[in-house]
């Protein structure tokens, strides 16, 4: 009995102690998380508003050649897949680096590309469709080379609430390779914060620009809008000097603001996750805790019973 509840002991204070550490851990992640979750919080109404003015100028995308709008067969597609550095998140990086290989290994969705209003589907079988990524986060590289598909840069630094300075090069880079035509799409893929225990992994095209995928934007934000009271955007503006250079101007903004908009909705996803995990982890190791202490108790019970029934069946031999 005494080396079965010296290990009973032994293996209580073990879990005592990591629960200390995952009680610690999701003290700290609840301080991320609202970190996190206040700054896309402040950032949603901007770009609500942007991507609404965006759509309501939408008309003028078929108007106009730009080359953030230029809309081609798609052939070589770039994802920008965003991740976190570290684990113990749950099933943050699982879920998105699951949906990933799917879309990957199926491209039938991705190599649809859509300009203006328009969807322009791509002849090209799906086995020919090539895909490089630009990563954010180790983990998401991690699993990239995993499944043997290139990766041609890596920004790391970005995983924990960047300015929308850090991103720039990010999205100059993506501009960059679809302007000279080496991608015919640019896609990103990210983790969208719905609540601290919902978060739900979407796939955006970024470029060519296109006026379903803002509306669709603009519709998964619809209920914020309502929420904060966002006023309604005007259906008409007057433009000047004239729409071209307006637009010329400020898609490129655009595209920053959608990478910037999916990291930080990354960012508040996986505080998030990694907290509810803490939080899991520590309701597990007091149920753990309270389990080895209900079976430590019946064992010194049942030692005590035991020299109790002894010492009794002793006195009475002696005494017959």
């Amino acid at each position: 009995m005494a080396s079965g509840t010296r290990e009973i002991r032994r293996r209580i204070k073990s879990i005592n102690n990591t629960r200390k550490i995952t009680r610690a851990m999701e003290m700290v992640a609840a301080s991320k998380m609202r970190r996190a979750v206040s700054a896309v919080l402040a950032i949603r109404p901007y770009a609500h508003s942007a991507w609404s003015m965006l759509g309501n100028l939408a008309r003028a995308f078929e108007n106009y050649e730009l080359p953030l709008l230029e809309a081609r067969e798609v052939r070589k597609i770039l994802i920008i897949l965003i991740s976190s550095n570290r684990g113990l998140c749950g099933g943050f990086n699982s879920q998105l680096v699951r949906k990933t290989i799917e879309q990957v290994k199926n491209p039938g969705k991705l190599k649809i590309n859509r300009a203006g209003s328009q969807s322009i589907p791509s002849n090209v079988p799906d086995n020919e469709i090539e895909i490089d990524f630009i990563t954010v986060g180790k983990k998401g590289a991690h699993a990239v080379k995993k499944f043997g598909k290139n990766i041609i840069a890596a920004f790391d630094d970005l995983s924990y609430l960047p300015s929308s300075e850090d991103v720039r090069p990010l999205a100059r880079l993506a501009m960059d390779e679809y302007m000279a035509k080496k991608y015919e799409k640019v896609v990103t893929i990210f983790t969208d914060y719905v609540s601290p225990v919902i978060q739900q992994p979407k796939f955006r095209q970024i470029l060519p620009i296109s006026k379903a995928d803002l509306e669709k934007q603009l519709a998964d934000m619809d209920m914020l809008a309502e929420e904060i009271g966002l006023p309604e955007p005007p259906m008409e503006y007057k433009v000047e000097p004239d729409v071209k250079m307006v637009l010329t101007e400020i898609l490129p903004r655009l595209v920053e603001m959608q990478i910037y908009h999916a990291i930080l909705e990354s960012n508040a996803s996986k505080e998030s996750a990694r907290m509810v995990a803490m939080r899991n982890a520590t309701d597990a190791a007091n149920d753990m805790v309270n389990n080895l202490t209900l079976i430590f108790n019946q064992i010194r019970q049942a030692g005590i019973t035991q020299e109790i029934a002894e010492i009794s069946a002793g006195r009475a031999a002696l005494e017959n």
